[in-house]
């Protein structure tokens, strides 16, 4: 199994998502930072402090730094029009900043965590930002413009 920052813990709330998990496959010396990567413009990222302990790490993301980097690009892109319900997806990785870790479980024998798995949506400034896991069981953010869901 490739190396990976593997997620045991997923805590969305209070404007904030807080990750827990264990670094598999890779040496955990150095210093690490949570990276979000908005996966429709890969040269937009965002980046957290992330606290390693032995093989263990731990940081979380304020959902409002997402909601403005997407509403900025959707205003510019909608200019003066109706708002539109869109969705930007943002990836997870954790980084030494020189390896990138895909943040995903893989190790508890749960296949198909896009169908079992739901967290909260949390609202800020009209985006709704919630944690998901991918159809390769990646964690990943999903922020959704306009309607609420």
């Amino acid at each position: 199994m490739k190396p990976h920052a593997e997620i045991a813990e997923v805590w969305p709330r209070d404007g904030r998502v807080r990750l827990v998990g264990h670094i598999h496959g890779h040496p955990a010396e150095g210093q690490w930072r949570l990276l979000l990567t908005r996966r429709s413009h890969a040269e937009q990222r965002l980046d957290y402090p992330a606290q390693v302990k032995g093989d263990r790490f731990e940081g979380e993301l304020p959902v409002a730094d997402l909601a403005a980097a997407t509403g900025t690009a959707e205003a510019e892109a909608e200019s003066e029009t109706e708002a539109l319900v869109g969705v930007e997806e943002w990836d997870i990785h954790l980084t030494d900043g020189e390896v990138e870790l895909r943040a995903g479980r893989r190790l508890d024998d749960i296949h198909g965590k896009k169908k079992i798995m739901v967290f909260p949506e949390q609202r800020v400034r009209g985006i709704g930002v919630r944690p998901y896991y991918t159809v390769k069981d990646n964690l990943s953010l999903e922020c959704r413009t306009g309607a609420s869901t």
